[in-house]
């Protein structure tokens, strides 16, 4: 059986350094935070009137590249529930925690009855997971 997949790395940039780095290098290839003014959640929190501690540090990453999915979701609006692609960057341990969660073939295809699509995705969550590593590199 195959499963989803949780790609993890840190760096010791900050989150916030980590994501201006990444959103800089995903701009070259197209790519967007569509969250770009709520991704650093203590602040988004903290707008709701959330009483956040100081010391947390989580942002929450959704990256879109809109001319890709344009054509995608007009192609199948049924792809939409697997649009959104966040990668996490957080304190821990004196460094910044990277997650990102992406799905298997088996997954895709149970939730989207669409041929063509898992092979495309397969491709974006590689670009994403290349984009992640460039940026965590110190």
């Amino acid at each position: 059986m195959t499963t989803d997949h949780l790609y993890a790395t840190h760096t010791l940039k900050s989150p916030a350094q980590f994501a201006a780095h990444l959103l800089e290098i995903a701009g070259k290839k197209g790519f967007v935070a569509a969250n770009r003014a709520h991704m650093d959640m203590a602040d988004t929190f903290r707008s709701h009137g959330a009483d956040v501690a100081d010391e947390f540090d989580l942002h929450m990453i959704q990256l879109c590249k809109p001319d890709k999915a344009a054509d995608s979701l007009q192609t199948n609006p049924e792809r939409a529930i697997l649009m959104p692609k966040f990668v996490m960057a957080f304190s821990r341990d004196q460094r910044t925690q990277i997650r990102f969660h992406h799905y298997c073939r088996e997954s895709i295809c149970a939730m989207v009855d669409d041929a063509a699509f898992p092979e495309s995705l397969a491709k974006t969550y590689q670009t994403i997971i290349a984009m992640i590593d460039e940026a965590a590199a110190c």
